[in-house]
């Protein structure tokens, strides 16, 4: 059975028309370097330095979300069910501390632990603390470190799953902090025009 792409994305690689079956490319690049061998022109580290620009962007989305609700709006939750307003900022703020502290192979210094029922300003404290201890954990690594084993949450893994377990977390939580900000009539950070 033959793979199909509907849309107007592809592979690289891989040529496509919509609806139609995927074939190899044709057309041939530059040759590609050898396995190891620095590319002319390349950046030093570039896969730590895209985590560095991700987490230089991103962090300043959800201070922004964060500072965006009121804070009468921090005990708000859409269901019974769902965490409210503060509890994500304050999961947050932690989860912070030790997916940054494994990134940096380092414990985090101890923060005072924040409730989800402090103020508001408390709690954008304690998350804005905990993105510039990430800020600076990443700002140490280089791309040779990806694979140095670290511990993240009690068990053993590699530096880059911490890394990729930041992003997955961040992404999850800001698609929350939009979500409970569009529900209370505010137009969240990344929805703003420059």
């Amino acid at each position: 059975m033959p793979v199909y792409f509907l849309t107007g994305q592809h592979r690289p690689g891989v040529t496509q028309r919509s609806g139609a079956p995927l074939k190899p490319a044709t057309t041939a690049g530059p040759a590609p370097s050898p396995r190891g061998a620095p590319v002319a022109g390349a950046p030093t580290n570039p896969l730590a330095g895209r985590f560095r620009a991700f987490a230089a962007e991103q962090s300043k989305y959800r201070l922004a979300a964060a500072e965006a609700m009121p804070e009468a709006k921090y005990g708000f939750k859409p269901t019974a069910a769902q965490w409210t307003f503060g509890k994500i900022i304050t999961h947050i703020a932690g989860d912070n501390l030790i997916t940054c502290g494994a990134i940096a192979g380092e414990k985090p210094t101890e923060h005072a632990k924040v409730s989800p029922t402090a103020s508001k300003a408390e709690q954008v404290s304690a998350l804005k603390s905990s993105l510039e201890f990430c800020t600076a954990a990443i700002a140490k690594i280089t791309d040779a470190q990806m694979a140095d084993s670290v511990s993240y949450y009690g068990s053993p893994a590699l530096r880059v799953d911490a890394l990729i377990g930041l992003v997955e977390d961040w992404s999850d939580h800001y698609s929350q902090q939009a979500g409970y900000l569009r529900l209370n009539g505010i137009l969240p950070p990344t929805a703003k025009k420059s």
